[in-house]
């Protein structure tokens, strides 16, 4: 019988690579999307024709994700729908937690109160751990969220736990490390640097502005981190799982990297500090450990990071070629 899944944020960078690997195994593939005046469908332009259906609900209106339950009923939900910039949680604090917290905790409700028996996974994050936990991380280290995006995802992140054990749902949390891709938008600071080399390798522009370069973070590859989302629904028993790779880089070196990629020297005059990018409270290292995926789930990471950043800057080089191309055929 073909199974059914229900991705809420499906037109972002996991939502569409998860839509992909669902369908490539023969689900029947819903999306949720919030009503704009713009369709924002670009990451699944390619295999819109085979998503079954996009419905329109918001996660802070649980009538409207009631309507897209009841409409697809799906044997599965991933929830991937969030306000996802750390940065900008601190100038919109109160809308982060109405949609990373209480609006997940409305989607589980939801669906719960639809069909008990639904297969939940909710997209928690390494942000949950802070400055307190000393790294490498796992599912049982401290958490003591810095930004307001942290916390409204510690809030879900508990509420899923609750639900498994006060309701019996079969409900999990996947606690994703950094994880980077072609796709990942452009205001997050790995794309800002791939695109940004890029369009300096076109003469295009002549520097990077970036906040704090010494940063580390653990970051894998997406496409590879959607998969352990599936996985964590195919098991016997629900439980949360650190996702990650067990290496750190700073944001210094993966601007490093990406030059490299370029093929340009790492000259300092390429990259210009503005105090104004660093968080209020800034989370120094995050680094995960993955032993209980590779033990239970069979699950780890592939592409290094080296290799993720050049994946990056060639795609970026690619797409800044056509937008030039575009923009000479304009004139």
């Amino acid at each position: 019988m073909t199974k059914r899944a229900l991705i809420t944020g499906i037109t972002g960078q996991d939502g569409s690579y998860l839509a992909e690997l669902l369908l490539s195994k023969g689900y029947e593939v819903y999306g949720v999307i919030r009503r704009l005046s713009t369709p924002n469908t670009e990451r699944i332009a390619h295999i819109l024709p085979d998503i079954k259906l996009l419905l329109h609900a918001d996660l802070i209106d649980q009538s409207s994700l009631t309507r897209a339950l009841d409409r697809a009923q799906p044997d599965e939900v991933y929830n991937l729908a969030a306000m996802s910039h750390v940065g900008t949680s601190f100038s919109q604090p109160v809308a982060t937690g109405e949609y990373n917290g209480l609006g997940a905790v409305k989607l589980l409700d939801a669906c719960y109160r639809s069909n008990p028996k639904i297969r939940f996974y909710q997209a928690s994050t390494s942000e949950l751990f802070g400055n307190v936990a000393m790294p490498p991380q796992n599912e049982k280290s401290t958490m003591h969220p810095r930004s307001p995006y942290g916390t409204a995802k510690l809030y879900a992140h508990k509420a899923v736990a609750n639900y498994r054990e006060a309701y019996g749902m079969f409900a999990c949390a996947g606690i994703l490390f950094n994880h980077e891709s072609p796709r990942r938008g452009l205001d997050f600071v790995t794309r800002k640097i791939t695109h940004g080399v890029a369009r300096i390798k076109a003469g295009l522009q002549h520097h990077l502005t970036l906040g704090n370069l010494n940063a580390y973070r653990d970051w894998g590859y997406a496409p590879e981190y959607v998969e352990a989302m599936w996985l964590m629904l195919q098991q016997e028993e629900p439980e949360d799982f650190v996702i990650a790779t067990g290496e750190t880089h700073s944001v210094g070196e993966f601007a490093h990297s990406a030059f490299e990629a370029a093929g340009i020297q790492y000259p300092y005059n390429h990259i210009e500090i503005d105090s104004d990018l660093w968080r209020p409270a800034e989370v120094n290292v995050l680094c995960g450990d993955y032993s209980k995926a590779k033990e239970k789930l069979g699950w780890e990471p592939k592409t290094g990071f080296h290799d993720i950043v050049k994946i990056m800057v060639e795609a970026d080089m690619r797409l800044v070629a056509q937008e030039g191309a575009k923009q000479c055929v304009s004139i």
